[in-house]
């Protein structure tokens, strides 16, 4: 009787632990998707331009997911002439390095007329998106959002009432192929400003939404594609905007007239939250906001975004904060809020400055293994104007490095670990005394679990008085943004500013003109990372660099994604289609 009772108390628990699995499995979904890159006809800022866009729609379909997912795209490229991949921004990639979207670094570009399966976990709740990484391929509109909820029976550290994606943009009447040769041609000949600002692939060049502008005004009947998604509210709810920015350029700031901004989280990461009129945001940040409709609601208010860091004369990107009953059709009888002046950086720093980490978020680690100084200018290499770090000017390789290291192949790729800083004589505030560089390929390499401190160290461009601001984003990881300075870091006078206690947690953080930023990250995530200027005609010059840790440990890369180069050679001699 004793072993029957025993027998039985034993299957109730395998029960149980059976039945607590299928709970999970069925928590956790796998989300199917079939994609076709392509070139289109369209008119983002109602001029008829070709776009890229996938399965016919620019900009390319909304993921939307559960935090614990696992997101399954295949994406088939019906580019004729050139290849793609599909880089997803914030997102870590734990287990998945070869599923990352980077061109040499990650996987091989995706050839015109393959198929290749995106297949990673979203671990972590928060406001993503999506992009081409491949020559300019984000300029021409390859983008999309990606947004991650909580996985059920866990709630926000807020409540709301509904939500609205805003992916910001800017847009260019000029093709990426035009952008990519004169950024590759001597003399050198500068992309010049965005023609339009796109709110979800959305502008108007050369009309306004608004009366007060010098622009003629705009005429819609709302089924243009470059009409305005209008917001659509009650009074009286909170509402969360996630907004994502995946300008090719521009630097922006974003106002909603007559109302506050409650800041909640920042890429991907909860923040302590602060009330603000407008909020700046950079090339590959995301933010989510919450806004409460308290205003008077027979009228309807403005949102405007407009360009910050650049003395562009692109105009605002208008859309409409529309209260229910009033019609969508009455525009705001008050001009839209004004973009703060463009070179008002003390603006910029002070916003920046206000981003701490809620209560719960994971401390950094008290001190570093390593720190690398990174010092970002421009320079010439055989006449040709390049961007470099610490004088070297990234180049990518035929084989992609996450391959070419774990099979430990020779002459792939530069076997020298690039320059770790710069030399003290360097005058950041003036042109460089020697404008000439070099390309590389190298990598920094770190051990696994090593805790590294990066100091992005800003400086003057080649001629003239003048630094640019940078916003700078690391791949398969989040780091802690420990504060920010003038001047030449100098480890005596500012390693006592740094926040080790709060800060932020971000994946892509800005350098201001002049300044530097500091950062600390664990080397925790096996697999190789491109770390680089988010702006897309600076990364194209070279300014960025590659990390990479633990590859060894990557437990499976699939052979689609290394069939080129030296790893597709070693492919070739082995005939199988799944490495290990």
């Amino acid at each position: 009787m004793f072993r029957r009772m025993r027998l039985k108390n034993l299957n109730n628990v395998m029960l149980l632990m059976l039945m607590l699995l299928l709970l999970q499995a069925a928590a956790a979904k796998v989300r199917h998707y079939k994609w076709e890159v392509e070139y289109m006809y369209g008119s983002p800022d109602c001029i008829e331009n070709v776009v890229m866009g996938i399965n016919g729609q620019f900009p390319g379909p909304t993921i939307r997911a559960q935090a614990g997912d696992t997101i399954d795209v295949a994406l088939t490229n019906k580019l004729s002439t050139e290849g793609v991949v599909i880089h997803w921004h914030g997102i870590r990639q734990k287990e998945t390095p070869w599923a990352d979207g980077t061109a040499s670094i990650s996987q091989c570009a995706i050839n015109p007329g393959e198929t290749f399966r995106y297949r990673f976990k979203v671990d972590k709740p928060g406001t993503y998106f999506y992009h081409g990484h491949y020559g300019m391929q984000r300029s021409a509109g390859l983008y999309g959002s990606l947004i991650v909820e909580v996985e059920d029976g866990k709630r926000e550290p807020f409540h709301y009432d509904g939500e609205f994606d805003l992916l910001l943009s800017d847009w260019w009447h000029q093709s990426s192929h035009h952008q990519e040769v004169s950024l590759s041609s001597k003399p050198f000949r500068w992309i010049g400003e965005p023609q339009s600002l796109l709110i979800n692939g959305r502008g108007q060049f050369n009309c306004s939404l608004s009366s007060s502008s010098t622009l003629p005004k705009c005429r819609f009947r709302g089924n243009e594609p470059c009409a305005p998604q209008i917001l659509h509210v009650l009074p009286n709810k909170t509402y969360r905007l996630r907004i994502a920015s995946s300008t090719a350029l521009a630097s922006l700031n974003l106002a909603i007239q007559n109302h506050t901004m409650l800041v909640v989280e920042a890429d991907g990461n909860y923040v302590k939250p602060f009330a603000v009129q407008d909020i700046d945001i950079y090339s590959g940040e995301s933010y989510s906001v919450l806004v409460t409709t308290d205003q008077d609601p027979s009228r309807n208010y403005w949102i405007a975004i407009g360009i910050r860091g650049r003395n562009a004369t692109t105009p605002q990107a208008l859309t409409i904060l529309n209260y229910h009953p009033t019609s969508a059709s009455h525009l705001p009888p008050s001009p839209p809020p004004v973009t703060p002046l463009w070179n008002d950086f003390q603006r910029s720093q002070s916003f920046a400055q206000k981003l701490y980490a809620l209560m719960g978020t994971p401390a950094p680690p008290a001190t570093f293994h390593r720190r690398l100084v990174l010092l970002n200018t421009q320079n010439l290499i055989n006449g040709f104007t390049k961007w470099a770090i610490n004088n070297v000017s990234l180049t990518l390789p035929s084989t992609p490095y996450l391959g070419s290291i774990k099979y430990k192949l020779q002459n792939a790729f530069d076997p020298k670990s690039p320059p770790e800083s710069f030399t003290a004589e360097y005058d950041v505030m003036k042109p460089p005394v020697n404008p000439n560089s070099v390309t590389g390929s190298g990598v920094y390499m770190f051990e696994m679990n090593q805790v590294v401190d990066v100091i992005l160290q800003n400086a003057n461009v080649l001629k003239g008085r003048s630094s640019e601001i940078h916003p700078w984003h690391l791949h398969g990881h989040d780091f802690w943004v420990l504060g920010y300075g003038e001047g030449k870091f100098d480890a005596k006078r500012d390693e006592k500013k740094l926040n080790t206690k709060n800060p932020v947690m971000k994946n892509t953080a800005v350098i201001f003109p002049y300044g530097w930023t500091a950062l600390r990250f664990v080397a925790d995530n096996p697999g190789v990372w491109a770390f680089h200027c988010h702006i897309e005609p600076h990364l194209h010059m070279g300014m960025g660099v590659i990390f990479a840790e633990g590859v060894d440990q990557v437990k499976y890369i699939p052979s689609e994604a290394i069939t080129c180069g030296l790893t597709g050679k070693m492919l070739a001699t082995t005939n199988t289609t799944t490495v290990h």
